[in-house]
């Protein structure tokens, strides 16, 4: 099972995929489970520089300075290294179609994760 952290930017809209994802079978199935950084006790400034051994499942795409996840992902991605999924349009979360997109595609990449090593990141849907 691949545990899939949620950013806490974006904790409401992890809510909503694992709604889609428990309802379509694959929480069901053991493929991944979806962790917020309150439930593993990481504060919210942890540094994204930190591997984890989770996907992280985020919106974020700024590459702002030496500690912004995009200058990580350049500086540490390695071929053994999970993969950044990046929601592509945080705001069509809402609509259902591209809600079961979103958590259809990070099922997939959670059930091939082996495909997805060192890809640094990969945008969903």
């Amino acid at each position: 099972m691949i545990t899939v952290l949620a950013d806490h930017n974006l904790e409401g809209q992890a809510d909503l995929l694992k709604s889609v994802l428990a309802s379509a079978g694959w929480i069901e199935l053991a493929v991944l489970r979806i962790v917020t950084f309150a439930e593993l006790s990481l504060p919210f400034e942890t540094p994204d520089r930190k591997e984890r051994g989770m996907v992280l499942l985020t919106a974020n795409r700024n590459k702002d300075g030496a500690d912004s996840l995009e200058q990580a992902i350049l500086e540490l991605n390695q071929p053994a290294s999970y993969p950044v999924v990046t929601i592509a349009n945080l705001d069509r979360l809402l609509e259902t179609d591209y809600r079961v997109r979103c958590a259809t595609k990070l099922a997939e990449v959670c059930m091939e994760i082996e495909r997805f090593l060192g890809t640094g990141r990969i945008y969903i849907p």
